[in-house]
């Protein structure tokens, strides 16, 4: 091999390459640009024939629609909702303002909890309040089928007429047997 010296300066059978800071060979700034305008142009016009088609296509079919029947009567238009529609419509309805209907449902929940109302008339049933339901308990109370009766006196005992005639007896709560207390190994 020969040896060449390696200099800076080009060879005589290559180009002269100008050093101004940048490679002209990179990608010019007008191409993207006049690909993104014309991709805007492209959409406008897409935009205005569709816009003429449905514009034609509305007034073709108004003007082929066939008349109305004299005997028909015109109806309300269906789409404005006034506050009696939204009133008569069927349940569940679409929540309008989900704090105020929560509210309301659950004071009128506390409402029936704390007073007392009729439930059947007829039958003389009544809703007392709850706090008056627990003391009643309190006071008589749960109803007590005695121990070893027959499916005959089971059955006699949970029907009304038994279970009115039948005295309630107090029950006792029982104090919990635990492991430790059973087999006498306290630490």
């Amino acid at each position: 091999m020969s040896e060449e010296r390696i200099t800076n300066q080009p060879a005589p059978n290559q180009p002269m390459i100008n050093h101004d800071g940048f490679e002209h060979e990179d990608l010019r700034s007008r191409g993207p640009f006049y690909f993104f305008a014309g991709l805007a142009l492209l959409g406008l016009v897409i935009y205005l024939v569709i816009f003429g088609m449905y514009r034609v296509l509305d007034s073709y079919a108004k003007a082929h629609q066939p008349p109305l029947s004299p005997m028909a009567m015109p109806q309300a238009d269906t789409r404005a909702v006034t506050h009696e529609n939204v009133q008569t419509f069927p349940q569940p309805r679409l929540e309008e303002n989900e704090r105020t209907q929560l509210r309301q449902l659950i004071e009128d929940q506390d409402r029936k909890l704390a007073t007392y109302d009729w439930v059947d008339k007829d039958s003389g049933a009544v809703r007392i309040p709850i706090d008056r339901a627990m003391e009643l308990i309190v006071e008589r109370g749960l109803p007590v089928r005695p121990e070893g009766a027959s499916s005959a006196q089971k059955s006699a005992a949970q029907s009304p007429a038994a279970q009115t005639s039948a005295p309630l007896r107090k029950q006792t709560p029982k104090a919990p047997a635990t492991k430790a207390a059973a087999s006498g190994n306290f630490k």
